[in-house]
């Protein structure tokens, strides 16, 4: 159970406030530059320690384009991902060779706890007979969970931040190098119906995947192979758009987490310029939804938000909600409950009134569909 936490600039002191932050989301939203560099300071400290750039290289040498951090990386350093950097002049992978990721899979029988299970057509029918074979559950079939071992975040609360630990190990790094080849392999298993990249983050190994999906329909026959991405949603539109190609293709579903809509807490909470994110997310959510026109089911674009007590409430739900309405009422919608993680456990997990208030705005913006995961993380907290 988390204890009161205390706001530097107002002094607030709340279960809802995290001293790890440092600041509340009143002050990040009144004070804007002078509260983030209060919670600049955790992000920093925490990735200095695990020898990874402490915030987005600006040093004026090679541009990366691959998301919207635009990282401009010195000779010889490397990307706030840490999987792309400058080696002689050019952008290369730490992998040195595209076609080998730093990456781990495994068999998840369904159904899984996918974001988008709600909508899923391995869950629910949805796209069937094209898109599953089954009326009800795919039970006796496997997800292909595929774990990018990189992001271009760094959220505080990550679920999954060992992958920080093994991309900054050289040792441990070399352990789950895996060729495109190998993860198509593990694809075309007769009874995997579709594959989720997830991590971590897709997006800075997207060459990688992008890759290894274009093998995996060419080869699949008559299989269903639903290709999913589950991403913060910050790749290159380019990229965001060829990631969306194939799963429309395939009956997959693009997943996007949209952390929350005021850029300070963004930033705050994520590590990354919040104003460039927002925008960027807007613009690839309204790609993939007018991409979504060409296929009516399964929905080809879910979003979700993560509901951070005390920095991702009603409003910034609703703020979300009501551009996705605005693009498409149709979207589905998911909010997740949050449960304290790496460095930011001094938070208590989302109470169930905050999650039943959030539906609540999602729904009144306007969306038609809005659901509400990880329900078993619900409590009576505050």
């Amino acid at each position: 159970m988390s204890s009161l936490g205390l706001c530097e600039l107002c002094g607030t002191g709340s279960r809802t406030v995290s001293s790890t932050v440092g600041v509340c989301a009143g002050c990040l939203k009144r004070y804007g530059e002078r509260a983030l560099e209060i919670a600049r300071k955790a992000h920093r400290e925490y990735r200095l320690g695990l020898g990874l750039p402490p915030s987005v290289p600006r040093d004026g040498g090679l541009k990366c384009e691959v998301c919207v951090n635009e990282c401009s990386i010195a000779e010889g350093s490397r990307g706030f991902c840490g999987f792309w950097g400058n080696e002689g002049g050019a952008l290369r992978p730490v992998t040195r060779d595209p076609s080998v990721g730093v990456v781990l899979w495994y068999y998840d029988p369904h159904p899984t706890n996918c974001v988008a299970g709600p909508v899923c057509p391995a869950n629910t029918s949805r796209g069937y007979p094209r898109y599953t074979k089954f009326r009800g559950v795919e039970v006796g079939y496997y997800n292909l969970a595929v774990f990018y071992i990189a992001c271009n975040l760094d959220c505080l609360f990550c679920q999954n931040w060992e992958h920080k630990t093994i991309l900054a190990d050289s040792r441990l790094r070399s352990r789950y190098m895996r060729t495109v080849d190998e993860l198509v392999d593990a694809a075309l298993g007769e009874r995997v119906s579709c594959v989720c990249y997830f991590g971590g983050d897709p997006g800075p190994q997207t060459p990688h995947a992008i890759a290894a999906s274009r093998k995996i329909l060419e080869r699949k026959g008559d299989g269903v192979k639903r290709i999913c991405w589950e991403t913060n949603g910050l790749a290159n539109p380019a990229i965001m758009k060829q990631m969306a190609k194939l799963s429309l293709a395939s009956g997959g579903i693009v997943k996007i987490d949209w952390k929350a809509w005021t850029p300070e807490i963004y930033e705050a909470l994520t590590g990354v310029n919040g104003s460039k994110a927002v925008e960027r997310l807007k613009t690839n959510a309204r790609l993939v939804s007018e991409m979504a026109r060409e296929r009516e089911e399964p929905p080809l674009l879910v979003v979700s938000t993560l509901l951070v007590p005390g920095y991702v409430d009603e409003e910034e739900v609703r703020r979300i909600a009501e551009f996705l309405a605005s693009v498409d009422s149709r979207i589905p919608y998911v909010l997740l409950a949050f449960h304290p993680d790496n460095i930011l456990r001094d938070l208590p997990p989302t109470s169930r009134g905050h999650a039943e208030a959030a539906k609540r705005e999602a729904l009144r913006a306007g969306l038609e569909e809005v659901y509400i995961g990880n329900v078993w993380l619900l409590g009576d907290y505050y």
